[in-house]
C-alpha cells in the first residue's frame, strides 16, 4: 500500500492532473491541435532529447549489459506486437498505432521518477533509467515513426521524411558532442535548458487536450485492452525471463525489470496526431495505461525487491 501511494500521489497523479488542465483549456479555447503537436514534434522534441544525450555519462560495462537486455527485449516486444496485431485482424493503421503502443514505453516522466523513489542510495538505478530514456527516444524516432510513415506511405517517401525529423538530428548531434566533450556556449545552452524543461507539460497539456474530445466509453475496447495487457502485464513477464537467461542481478536486474512495466510513452500519442494517424486511439491508450499502471507498477516494483535484493 506504502508502494502504491507513493508512486500514484507522486507520478501518476500530476500527470493527471495536467491532462486534466489540458482538457479544460481545449474545451474553453478550442485550440488547433494539429498546431500544438508541430510544436511538440518540431521544438521541444528535439531540444529534450538533445539535453539528455549530451549529458548522460555512464560505466561501460554496465551500458554494455543494459544494451543486451534492451535489444532483447525491445525486439521481443516487436515480434510480440506484430504478432498480436496479426492475431486480431487489425488494419495498417490500427496495426501501426498498437505496435508502438507496447514497444515504445513511458522511461522518461515516469520512470526517472519512480527509480529516483526506489533508488535512493542506489544511484546506478537511476543512470540505468536515463540510458533507457535515450534507447526509448531512439526507439520511437526510428521504429515508432516508420510505424507510422509506412502505414500510409512507402518507399523513398519513408526516408524523406524520416530524415526531415528534427529530432533525428538531435539524436546525432547530442551524441557526437556528448562523445567528443565539445562544450556548448550559455548563450545556446541556456535557451535549450528552457526548451526542454517545458516538454513533459506541453506534451501532457497537449494529451490532455486530445483526451478531451474523446467519450470515456470508447476506451474500453479490444485494441486498447489488449495493448494496455501486453504492455503492463506481459512486458514485465518477457523481461523476467530475459533477466534470468542473462543472469543479471541486484540494482541492475531490479530497475530494468522495473522499467519493462511502464505504461505506453506519450510519444506515441503525440506522432500520430502529427501523422493524423489513429490519434485518439493512441491518446486513450496512453491514458488507459498510465492509469492502470499505478496499480501493475506497484507489484511489479514489489516483485523486483523480493526476486533481486540488493
Amino acid at each position: 500500500m506504502m508502494y502504491l501511494s507513493m508512486i500514484f500521489f507522486q507520478i501518476v497523479a500530476p500527470i493527471l492532473v495536467l491532462m486534466a488542465v489540458g482538457v479544460f483549456l481545449q474545451r474553453k479555447f478550442t485550440f488547433n491541435l494539429k498546431t500544438m503537436s508541430q510544436l511538440i514534434t518540431y521544438c521541444f522534441m528535439p531540444a529534450a532529447v538533445f539535453v539528455s544525450i549530451y549529458e548522460t555519462s555512464v560505466n561501460k560495462e554496465v551500458l554494455g549489459q543494459i544494451t543486451i537486455f534492451i535489444v532483447l527485449f525491445i525486439g521481443s516486444q516487436m515480434l510480440l506486437s506484430s504478432l498480436l496485431a496479426k492475431v486480431m485482424g487489425l488494419n495498417r493503421l490500427e496495426g501501426a498505432v498498437f505496435k508502438n503502443s507496447v514497444v515504445l514505453i513511458n522511461s522518461g516522466n515516469y520512470g526517472i521518477p519512480v527509480a529516483q523513489m526506489i533508488f535512493v542510495t542506489q544511484p546506478i538505478g537511476v543512470a540505468i533509467q536515463v540510458i533507457l530514456v535515450i534507447f526509448q527516444n531512439m526507439t520511437t524516432y526510428t521504429y515508432g515513426l516508420y510505424n507510422l510513415i509506412s502505414s500510409t506511405k512507402s518507399g523513398m517517401a519513408i526516408v524523406r521524411d524520416f530524415l526531415k525529423m528534427p529530432i533525428v538530428h538531435a539524436l546525432i548531434l547530442g551524441a557526437m558532442l556528448n562523445m567528443l566533450n565539445v562544450p556548448i556556449p550559455q548563450m545556446i545552452r541556456i535557451p535549450l535548458d528552457y526548451i526542454a524543461g517545458g516538454f513533459v507539460a506541453v506534451a501532457l497539456l497537449i494529451l490532455g487536450m486530445q483526451l478531451s474530445q474523446i467519450q470515456v466509453r470508447t476506451m474500453f475496447n479490444r485494441l486498447i485492452i489488449v495493448s494496455c495487457f501486453t504492455r503492463l502485464v506481459l512486458g514485465p513477464a518477457v523481461a523476467l525471463g530475459i533477466i534470468y537467461m542473462l543472469g543479471l542481478d541486484g540494482v541492475v536486474a531490479q530497475s530494468l525489470l522495473i522499467a519493462s512495466a511502464f505504461p505506453t510513452s506519450r510519444n506515441s500519442s503525440s506522432l500520430a496526431l502529427e501523422y493524423d494517424i489513429e490519434s485518439d486511439t493512441a491518446a486513450q491508450t496512453v491514458l488507459f495505461s498510465t492509469v492502470v499502471s499505478c496499480i501493475t507498477v506497484t507489484f511489479v516494483i514489489y516483485a523486483a525487491t523480493m526476486l533481486f535484493p540488493i
